[in-house]
């Protein structure tokens, strides 16, 4: 009697526990009202920008993509990688404008391939990145040697992409004297900087960074090192080729060819790529205009920052 008992008891709390999941299973689930927001695709909106863009089989580019809104793209000077626009890019980010920095090839982060180093190859490069960015009317811009490479790239691709161009210390449309050119170092003194170079790199870097600024004082000791460090980081391969770039690289006859605006930012204290360069450069391309820079050598872009920002930024809105 007490068993049967014990199993009716049983039993009714099963019953009783089974219609009572039945009822929450009947419950409505809370339904989403017609013109409530769907919830936001974090996938779109979380997704990287690429930080490394392949630009032909085993060679890929390190890639600075900041920002949105209408396209800056700057090229670094020898040796330098693209970190070296580093106030440029949060200058130009806080005024609504996206920001591409390219590193080129045996440079910095980028890849350091064997092969050829000149100015044809940067333009293509830079033709890849901006092709495969889908880049449009963008203002390019680059420093010293970088300065010849965007000349190069607007020369070769016809301006593909781009809509202004800037120089800043520019080392255009040619960096060594010739009969005809009395501007910039002779080819020789060149030529014992890539001696240098083989014997023993860093002395050469040292004393670069002794010429680059106005003056000893205009550029901090941090700045220094971290402007030596970004040398280091260069292939000496690549680092060598592209003195030698530099050296014989005659772009004049292709300056008839750049009919986009052009800007020309540089310093009259200027060690490495004297003024002049700049001066005579100015007066053999149409719609172009030079911005002096009393209290700059050859690295405007810190010495005189934000003369500079403002400056590019004027050009840009123009």
């Amino acid at each position: 009697m007490k068993t049967t008992h014990l199993n009716y008891i049983k039993t009714a709390a099963l019953v009783c526990t089974l219609l009572l999941l039945n009822a929450c299973n009947k419950q409505e689930a809370p339904t989403t009202p017609p013109n409530a927001e769907k919830p936001a695709d974090r996938s779109a909106a979380s997704a990287g920008r690429e930080e490394f863009i392949e630009v032909e089989k085993n060679v890929k580019l390190h890639v600075t993509d900041v920002g949105d809104g209408k396209v800056v793209v700057l090229i670094p000077g020898w040796p330098f990688s693209d970190a070296m626009y580093d106030y440029q890019y949060q200058e130009l980010v806080d005024k609504g404008y996206r920001v591409i920095g390219i590193t080129m090839r045996g440079f910095g982060q980028s890849g350091k391939p064997y092969g050829k180093y000149n100015y044809d190859v940067f333009a293509d490069d830079i033709k890849v990145v901006l092709d495969k960015l889908d880049i449009k009317d963008a203002t390019l811009g680059g420093h010293s040697m970088g300065g010849g490479i965007v000349l190069n790239y607007v020369i070769r691709h016809n301006a593909a992409h781009v809509s202004k161009l800037a120089f800043f210390g520019g080392a255009t449309p040619l960096f060594t004297q010739r009969p005809d050119y009395s501007f910039g170092p002779k080819k020789e003194n060149i030529d014992g900087m890539i001696s240098q170079l083989k014997a023993d790199r860093t002395v050469l870097y040292e004393g670069l960074d002794k010429i680059f600024g106005a003056s000893a004082t205009s550029i901090s000791p941090g700045i220094r090192k971290w402007f030596y460090d970004m040398s280091m980081e260069a292939s000496p391969y690549a680092v060598t080729q592209c003195l030698i770039a530099l050296r014989d690289t005659d772009l004049r006859s292709g300056l008839s060819k750049v009919t986009i605006p052009v800007l020309f930012l540089h310093g009259t204290k200027d060690n490495v790529v004297p003024f002049a360069i700049a001066e005579n450069a100015q007066k053999s391309i149409k719609n172009s205009r030079l911005v002096r820079f009393e209290n700059s050598g050859h690295e405007l872009f810190v010495e005189e920052r934000v003369k500079f920002n403002t400056e590019l930024l004027k050009f840009i809105e123009e």
